[in-house]
């Protein structure tokens, strides 16, 4: 089932661990051994988690690599989603293998 408007990893990061927490984006970019820009364009969604972000974020908040990864994938189909006109598309006929 596909997911509506799913959350980019900054909007996750800040409602489940920076604000229920009382723990500012500085400190977690401390934390994280991250320039607190650099974090931040996380945190206001204009930057994606990279597999360096990932890492880190799996050590300092507990969840996997690759759900970080995920999550970031699964918001940017579901931008392109809104965005990409397939109507030219057309589906390649081939042999079978």
């Amino acid at each position: 089932m596909a997911v509506h408007n799913p959350p980019h990893p900054g909007e996750f990061i800040t409602d489940i661990y920076l604000e229920s927490n009382g723990i500012s984006g500085r400190e977690l970019a401390d934390k994280l051994d991250v320039a607190a820009s650099t974090l931040s364009r996380i945190l206001k969604g204009t930057s994606r988690v990279t597999p360096e972000m990932a890492l880190r974020l799996s050590k300092a908040l507990g969840r996997s690599p690759e759900s970080w990864l995920a999550m970031q994938d699964m918001h940017d189909l579901w931008l392109a989603r809104q965005s990409v006109n397939l109507q030219r598309v057309v589906k390649l006929k081939l042999a079978a293998a």
